[in-house]
């Protein structure tokens, strides 16, 4: 299993070069990974995250660099397509596109969106946007990509319930969140999620806090392990042990 990193927010965000000098220190610390995570509205200040991606992109060489997730509903599908189109021309074939419906309406209000009809806007949205990637036009405007980046990235779905078996189904990847949910949760839908066929699994936003137990983070990897997940993404907080000490709890 491969340990991944989730940049930002974390203290002095807001301070010049932090997130390229973040980046650069995961890398050299030995992470295979970089992600972003999508908050609006929530109290405190998180980087957009095509941004913050392609400032991580600049700076790293080897690393994947992906969304874990991108609410797709917030945005128009052209719009997102041109972004996704200009970042992975910097990212090369590094970059991983992590979609999902969304699950907090302060996200949706930020962008005057519609949060009741988020699951059906997720549904068209995604068709329209693997069309636009496949064929660069949406049959009234062209964003005439370059050929190096037509058919889009690797496209991963963030969900949990029955979205479980369509991420097997449907997308290179399942991302999901360790966030909100027990171990136990989390390797029941591991199963679920290989039992319907699926390919690459990731556990992301493991959050490691100041006073987050070793033994019980070195114990939780492993289960994440032995259900068959293929990349742990951690969430490192401001006083928490140090990244290179996290990455040593998978050898």
């Amino acid at each position: 299993m491969r340990m991944g990193a989730l940049l930002g927010p974390v203290a002095d965000a807001g301070q010049p070069r932090f997130l390229a000098e973040q980046a650069r220190r995961y890398e050299g610390e030995g992470f295979s990974s970089l992600w972003m995570a999508q908050a609006v509205g929530r109290g405190f200040m998180f980087p957009d995250p095509l941004l913050a991606l392609a400032v991580a992109a600049t700076v790293t060489n080897t690393v994947e660099i992906g969304t874990a997730v991108l609410q797709l509903p917030l945005y128009p599908v052209m719009d997102l397509a041109h972004r996704v189109f200009t970042l992975q021309q910097i990212c090369g074939d590094r970059l991983r596109l992590g979609l999902g419906a969304g699950s907090t309406a302060q996200d949706f209000a930020a962008f005057e969106r519609s949060y009741e009809r988020r699951f059906q806007t997720f549904n068209t949205s995604l068709a329209a946007l693997r069309d636009v990637f496949v064929n660069g036009n949406n049959g009234r405007s062209s964003l005439t990509p370059w050929p190096s980046v037509r058919g889009g990235p690797p496209l991963f779905f963030g969900t949990w319930g029955n979205g479980v078996e369509r991420a097997a189904r449907e997308f290179d990847g399942w991302i999901a969140s360790a966030n909100y949910r027990t171990v136990d949760e989390v390797v029941a839908a591991a199963g679920r999620f290989h039992a319907a066929g699926g390919k690459r699994a990731i556990v992301s936003t493991i959050q490691v806090m100041p006073d987050t137990d070793t033994g019980e983070l070195r114990e939780k990897l492993a289960r994440f392990r032995a259900a068959g997940f293929d990349d742990a993404v951690v969430m490192l907080h401001p006083g928490a042990m140090a990244a290179a000490d996290v990455r040593k709890l998978l050898t």
